[in-house]
């Protein structure tokens, strides 16, 4: 087994998820298998009691693991299906060991952070790096870690330590550590600054870890840029790396440019001859991937979905969404703007307190092609998620919610069409007197982590006359990520399907509501799940295919072709291939990447 360390120095925030994901998928074009492993250092348990704004969105696996996002990138780029253990936490180890101590496996021994805590971070690095996750038999080749924060973050003293002695006890031929650091430049001199680096390589030496690849991030006022030769000579001086090791990772029009500029860089034949690779992996077959992120830079025409939400002031905190967004854009040849829609600026109190935000916030909304209501959780926000709802309803406006989304969209149904005007969540108000969405019989009201309905779950179709059922290739049944403590209540379905609202996808009991759509509709859909997590570059999920083609005029052209869709829901009506865009588009007038207009968010990866 090789290993593949990916660290990050000077500041945070410099994209070490990306920089993994991509290592990983030129290793994968290489052809060889690849794992992945995330290290996050705080003492929770997992991502899942964690507030989007702390920490982004949280990313749940098919087991029902709350993981770190960065978890999600590793599965988009190399096409993966990862577990629990693949992300380890401070909090796991752990609980790992004090459980061992409990049971009195150390044998009366004093547990300590050395060697207790670091054999238990070797042993679980070493176990999990040898279970499959791309389906096929045997352990992988290489697997890729990320050690999550900062070198000199107090917290990962431990990893930092536990990775020292891994790197010595695997061989110099099998570890490979590739360190991400930033080179600032102060704008008053312009020179490109290598001391920052100098300092994290040099920590990081005196921590037990020798970085045999340095990936820098150059920064001017205006866009990122390569390193110049000085700068490279100086970093390959002080920090005893190698000149042809050192790879600049400065911004481009999309994060699909990552894995090519490693590639343009001869990132991977460093990786190799650290890790005796040679003759055993071949150069990185990339052709598909870079048609589709040249493709992508050409497109033009647009595509607006207003998303409207209550963590908008951190695009992360929809990351998955985003992405997904962005993978059905492309199928459709369209370039993808999204309007981030802070959802109490749609109500009534915002036009009273703040006339301004509120005349925004729906000017965006009635200039949308589209609207997209994400899940979350609390009260705050849910009037304006339903007013965004009704005004999507009532004006045929193309519709997706996704979880909370979904059942926002029944509760105001059932108030303005059965006119049931007190109809609420319990989550909202626990004494509603039309409870429409009730908590689970089995949550637990007591404890926060892990007590949801998680994980991969199957949806059967009700029948395979309706929008959802044709974009999925009218199957039976599909299985998607759930992440969610209430659901419809079962008594209320009959007098909201009279209504005109109908159920299309229920779960196995067929008690529980997981689609609702509204036939009449040009796209109004609601899941319970999250198809977010499972839209892969190439392979959009269906629903988000079918909103963005709603939204730009081509569902009926995707419904009509619902035999060419594959396992994964990648149309072939609209996009055909990236080649095809490619051509489509190759007379268009691009405009420079790095304005600031035409930047809607990280997700893009002018700023990755």
């Amino acid at each position: 087994m090789k290993y593949v360390l990916v660290s990050g120095g000077v500041v945070s925030g410099l994209g070490k998820g990306v920089t993994a994901s991509s290592i990983g998928l030129i290793l994968k074009a290489s052809g060889l298998r690849v794992t992945a492993i995330k290290i996050d250092p705080y003492f929770n348990t997992d991502a899942g009691t964690m507030s989007p704004f702390q920490h982004g969105e949280v990313f749940v696996l098919d087991d029902g693991a709350e993981v770190d996002l960065d978890l999600g990138n590793y599965e988009r780029f190399m096409d993966i299906k990862l577990t629990s253990d693949n992300n380890i936490t401070s909090g796991k180890i752990y609980q790992f060991v004090i459980d061992k101590e409990r049971r009195g496996d150390y044998l009366g021994k004093t547990v300590q952070v050395v060697p207790h805590i670091t054999d238990a971070i070797q042993e679980w690095i070493e176990r999990v790096a040898h279970i499959p996750v791309d389906g096929k038999p045997g352990p992988a080749d290489v697997c890729v870690i990320e050690l999550g924060g900062t070198i000199g973050d107090i917290e990962s003293m431990p990893f930092i330590q536990a990775l020292g002695q891994f790197s010595y006890r695997v061989g110099s031929g099998n570890f490979c550590l590739v360190h991400v650091s930033l080179v600032p430049v102060v704008n008053v001199v312009g020179e490109q600054k290598t001391k920052p680096t100098q300092h994290s390589v040099r920590r990081l030496r005196g921590q037990g870890l020798t970085p045999h690849i340095l990936a820098c991030r150059s920064t001017t006022s205006i866009v990122f840029q390569a390193l110049d030769e000085n700068a490279k000579g100086k970093l390959s001086q002080f920090c005893m790396i190698r000149a042809e090791n050192i790879v600049t990772l400065y911004d481009v029009p999309n994060i699909w440019h990552i894995p090519l500029l490693l590639r343009d860089q001869k990132a991977h034949e460093a990786i190799f001859k650290v890790l005796n690779l040679n003759g055993v992996a071949r150069e990185p077959s990339l052709e598909e991937w870079t048609c589709r992120a040249e493709a992508y830079d050409l497109l033009h025409e647009p595509v607006r979905i207003a998303l409207v939400g209550k963590y908008t002031d951190l695009s992360d905190a929809y990351l998955s969404i985003l992405k997904a967004l962005v993978h059905a854009s492309v199928d459709c040849q369209k370039k993808l703007f999204v309007d981030w829609i802070l959802a109490t600026n749609l109500e009534d109190a915002t036009a009273k307190e703040n006339p301004d935000a509120y005349k925004a916030a729906w000017k965006l909304l009635k200039g949308a092609d589209g609207v997209l209501i994400p899940g979350g959780f609390g009260d705050r926000g849910v009037q304006g998620k339903i007013i965004a709802a009704k005004y999507a309803r009532e004006n045929r406006i193309p519709f997706l919610g996704i979880c909370l989304g979904m059942q926002i969209a029944v509760v105001e149904f059932t108030r303005s069409v059965l006119g049931v005007h007190d109809a609420n969540s319990t989550e909202f108000d626990p004494n509603a007197k039309s409870p429409v969405v009730i908590f689970m019989p089995e949550g637990s009201k007591t404890h926060m982590g892990g007590t949801m309905r998680l994980g991969s779950r199957r949806t059967f179709f009700q029948t395979k006359d309706c929008k959802s059922a044709k974009l999925y290739g009218c199957k039976g049944f599909i299985d998607e990520r759930h992440r969610h403590r209430y659901e419809v209540n079962p008594d209320f379905v009959v007098r909201l399907e009279n209504a005109g609202l109908s159920f299309t996808g229920k779960d196995e009991t067929g008690k529980r509501m997981e689609i609702v759509e509204l036939p009449n509709h040009p796209y109004f859909i609601g899941v319970q799940f999250h198809p977010e997590f499972k839209s892969r570059p190439g392979k959009p999920s269906p629903l988000f295919l079918g909103l963005i083609a709603a939204a730009c005029g081509q569902l009926d052209t995707v419904l009509q072709h619902t035999s060419n869709l594959d396992s994964c829901g990648l149309s072939k009506a609209v996009g055909t291939d990236v080649s095809t865009i490619k051509a489509y588009n190759k007379k268009a007038v691009m405009k420079p990447a790095y304005r600031p207009e035409y930047v809607y968010g990280s997700l893009n990866g002018y700023h990755f």
